[in-house]
């Protein structure tokens, strides 16, 4: 791998030099604004643009180790190439004036839409941190730190289990296929085992063949009881018998977003009981503006906070940031992967923030 820098006047001017110097999948490892001139800190100075591009060497190159390709490689599925750079100037030509005033902002802009943060809400955060005001010679690593404390202003967390006295009701919805039994098994496990307190379980899913006992298996193995309501007498008879628990999580049955009748039927059967909070599993994977539509149309059962699940199967995964912004909740949990207990934890802001950016 090659590394050259190269300086223009202009950020096309230069973006051009690397494009015919090193080919259209150079890498850009970094843009910034420069002072040259007889003295930097003089008005006689001139402010120039310095990309600092790398190019992959010939792989029939006998003398370029194996070892150096695989950097490469892994740089690619980092940094911005050269034509993605043009696309983007190409894209963005209401922020042209602003990546002129600050060309270092152009890799921060990159890598927050790389990790899933649409694109009207990355203009924001820039805007927000002040970037686009700044003269273009401060690091970017401190411009990066404002903007990530203003991505850490968007967020909210909450630990429903330890938020007051009395015992925690909690109902777990969301669309079928979000992980909600297995996130309840993890949850249960790690209250119960871990945290030693003494919890119930609930399964109101009477739609999914076999939901029931795979909640019940869960329970056998973690030794706490489990039972099936598929009433709301049956519920409250389920809430009775477990009333001396602290915590009591219920499963509920995974359903279409858009089938309303069923949505009201769930309404029916836990909106009725105030004790019950409830609180909406999003898969990482689901597309937008899906994910949002999926998020209002389970409004009507006024949940309380978002867990996100499956976040070990996307990259982009600034999707929960957009969400947040489009309906304020706070985040109470978020999934990693299939293994009961471990593939769990409890959001808090910097958590939240390494996932994302991982």
């Amino acid at each position: 791998m090659k590394v050259k820098k190269y300086k223009g006047s202009t950020i096309q001017e230069v973006v051009n030099m690397v494009r015919r110097d090193l080919g259209p999948e150079a890498l850009i490892l970094s843009t910034r604004k420069i002072r040259e001139g007889e003295m930097a800190s003089s008005s006689r100075c001139e402010e120039l643009f310095e990309i600092s591009a790398a190019a992959e060497e010939s792989s029939g190159d006998l003398k370029t180790p194996a070892s150096n390709r695989s950097s490469f490689t892994s740089l690619k599925s980092e940094l911005m190439t050269i034509k993605e750079m043009i696309l983007l100037l190409s894209r963005s030509g209401h922020l042209m004036e602003a990546f002129r005033t600050n060309p270092a902002a152009i890799d921060i802009y990159v890598k927050l839409l790389r990790s899933g943060i649409a694109e009207s809400n990355v203009q924001l955060f820039l805007e927000k941190a002040g970037v686009f005001k700044e003269n273009g010679l401060e690091p970017t690593t401190r411009l990066y730190e404002r903007v990530l404390k203003e991505i850490l202003n968007t967020v909210d967390v909450e630990d429903p289990f330890n938020n007051g006295a009395g015992q925690k009701v909690a109902a777990f919805i969301g669309p079928t296929g979000v992980g909600k039994t297995t996130t309840i098994a993890k949850l249960a496990a790690d209250l119960s085992l871990k945290q030693k307190r003494s919890v119930g379980l609930i399964s109101i899913d009477n739609y999914r063949v076999g939901a029931a006992e795979q909640l019940k298996i869960y329970a056998r193995l973690l030794g706490i009881p489990c039972f099936s309501a598929f009433s709301s007498a049956d519920l409250q008879f389920a809430l009775r018998r477990m009333g001396e628990k602290e915590i009591i999580l219920i499963d509920t049955a995974g359903q279409s977003h858009y089938d309303m009748e069923r949505m009201e039927e769930m309404h029916r059967l836990i909106g009725s009981t105030r004790a019950i909070s409830s609180h909406l599993l999003l898969s990482a994977v689901t597309g937008e503006p899906e994910m949002g539509q999926v998020a209002k149309n389970f409004g009507i059962l006024n949940f309380i906070s978002y867990i996100f699940t499956k976040t070990d199967e996307t990259k982009a995964r600034g999707v929960i940031i957009n969400q947040i912004l489009r309906s304020r909740r706070p985040i109470s949990f978020v999934t990693t992967g299939q293994r009961v207990p471990e593939d769990i934890f409890k959001a808090t802001k910097t958590r939240i923030l390494q996932l994302i950016f991982e």
